[in-house]
């Protein structure tokens, strides 16, 4: 009993970082802009969230710095793939590669240094935990408390409001969106901002609200299984919510085994999040094009001009 309420207490901490990725990148490929980066972006806003709050800045401060610098590494790749036109996938990964070895230089001299993180709901509202429902939630704190909130206002502004219709266009018919009147570089390079955004608060997040130190390397592929976890959503926020459960369940695994003493190898168990995600990738390449993919992603819309 004890082994569940404790994984089941840490499972939001482990799915918040994927499901704030899945989402950023959701908002990206709904607008046709295929975006591999998840991991480099995600690298620099823990870094710089690791930087703001051993250099003195209050951990939700830092928070907001590490989606400042996922948004400005994002710009770069919105200007290649949006303004330049350049390819999605190989942009992308040039992301990776920017992210982790800018991380890798400038992150180096502040490795392994641990810092304060932001309150829990426990030490902000004195919850007890004598029960288990009292542990369960008195662990979380109001990033997690927030997720359900966010995935609900981000589902229906993607389903039901007119500018989330408008991007959606943009995705799947951009020829249409701009006979239409819609701004398609605008819209796109919006898109793009906003999955800078909430890659770069996920690492931020990571590193700030749960590991509490900065170690080089300590994405670990979460950008990849993001990548793999919008599949597995078919690019609905609501979706993307119970994957992130269920990937942040297998990831949250690990520690939990460790903390009893479990003999199990601990390699083996960490391979349950990337087995999962190939399984997922797998699945959607013998399914063909997966229910709910935009007609254009990943494609260059080359505007024809009227005379």
């Amino acid at each position: 009993m004890d082994f569940l309420v404790g994984w089941i207490a840490i499972v939001p901490s482990y799915a918040t970082p994927l499901l704030l990725a899945s989402l950023g990148l959701i908002v990206c490929e709904r607008a046709g802009i295929l975006n591999l980066g998840a991991e480099g972006l995600m690298a620099v806003g823990a870094m710089t969230g690791a930087i703001a709050v051993l250099s003195g800045v209050d951990p939700w401060a830092a928070l907001a710095a590490g989606a400042a610098a996922g948004t400005a590494l994002a710009l770069l790749f919105g200007i290649a793939t949006v303004v330049m036109r350049a390819d999605h996938t190989l942009s992308g990964l040039a992301v990776v590669a920017v992210g982790l070895g800018l991380t890798g230089v400038v992150g180096r001299p502040y490795m392994q240094k641990t810092f304060p993180g932001i309150a829990s709901l426990g030490e902000l509202f004195g919850i007890e935990r004598t029960t288990a429902l009292g542990r369960s939630v008195a662990v979380q704190d109001p990033v997690t408390l927030a997720m359900p909130v966010l995935v609900a206002l981000l589902w229906w502004w993607l389903m039901k409001s007119g500018s989330g219709l408008r991007l959606r266009a943009v995705g799947e018919n951009p020829a249409a969106a701009d006979v239409a009147g819609i701004d398609i570089q605008i819209a796109q390079l919006g898109a793009v901002l906003v999955s800078g955004l909430l890659c770069g608060l996920a690492g931020a997040y990571l590193c700030v609200a749960t590991s509490h130190v900065w170690v080089e390397g300590m994405i670990a592929a979460r950008g990849w299984v993001a990548v793999a976890l919008v599949i597995f959503a078919r690019w609905n926020p609501a979706r993307a919510l119970i994957g992130a459960l269920v990937f942040g369940s297998a990831d949250a695994l690990v520690p939990r085994l460790q903390a009893i003493g479990a003999d199990i190898p601990v390699y083996l168990a960490m391979m349950l999040p990337y087995l999962l995600t190939l399984v997922v990738l797998v699945a959607s390449s013998i399914a063909g094009r997966a229910s709910g993919e935009p007609s254009f992603l990943g494609r260059i819309y080359l505007r024809q001009d009227k005379h």
